[in-house]
């Protein structure tokens, strides 16, 4: 039998290390109580740095268990990771026992976050080529999906860092690559609105230009 991670270090964690991420980044959300309070739900983003599941993090008083590459849990922050929940993800081989954790916390009724980009974004475009693995995984379990845009720069007091949360969908009744599709286009959607209210770094109001023409 395969359990879901514990949370008792994420809610730890996010007791220490929220407020010192609030004060250091300065970012902005909108959309907080978009993430249900209940449920199996899955929260995916865009990802553009390695800080992005904090920005989802700290906008819900529920615990969330990350998926991450295997790489992150070899490295200083090894510690971080596991003691946060989150779920070791092998890129380059057999990852059935993330996926087994995966539906584990969401048979169970929590919330699993997953970038579908699958690495951060390092293409010319806004938003990099989606994988299944989101999708798959809130249509296998009957899991509400909520998209997460995130846009800016990630520095000391930033002006322009920013998390817009989207409503939660249902994928009852919907294909993996109907989620999907629906998942990706709301995400773009959603960061267009970040690019067009100023937050956005130069690069990202390059991107938003070039996807535009």
């Amino acid at each position: 039998m395969v359990h879901k991670p514990k949370t008792w270090g994420f809610r730890l964690m996010k007791t220490i290390l929220a407020p010192v991420f609030r004060l250091y980044y300065n970012p902005r959300i909108i959309g907080k109580g978009n993430i249900p309070k209940k449920g199996a739900v899955v929260v995916s983003g865009n990802h553009k740095h390695v800080m992005d599941q904090c920005m989802a993090i700290i906008s819900t008083s529920r615990p969330i268990n990350y998926m991450a590459k295997a790489e992150y849990f070899n490295g200083s922050l090894a510690w971080f990771f596991e003691f946060s929940g989150c779920i070791k993800v092998n890129r380059n081989g057999d990852d059935s026992e993330a996926k087994a954790l995966a539906n584990a916390v969401l048979s169970n009724g929590g919330a699993l976050g997953i970038f579908p980009e699958g690495t951060r974004n390092k293409t010319d475009n806004l938003i990099g080529e989606f994988k299944y693995g989101a999708a798959s995984l809130a249509c296998k379990n009957n899991a509400m999906m909520v998209p997460v845009a995130v846009t800016g720069e990630y520095k000391f007091r930033s002006k322009t860092l920013c998390a817009r949360i989207g409503k939660p969908f249902s994928t009852e009744g919907m294909t993996v690559e109907q989620v999907n599709t629906r998942l990706r286009n709301e995400i773009i959607i959603l960061m267009n609105e970040n690019i067009s209210q100023g937050y956005a770094t130069e690069e990202e109001l390059e991107r938003a230009k070039r996807c535009a023409s």
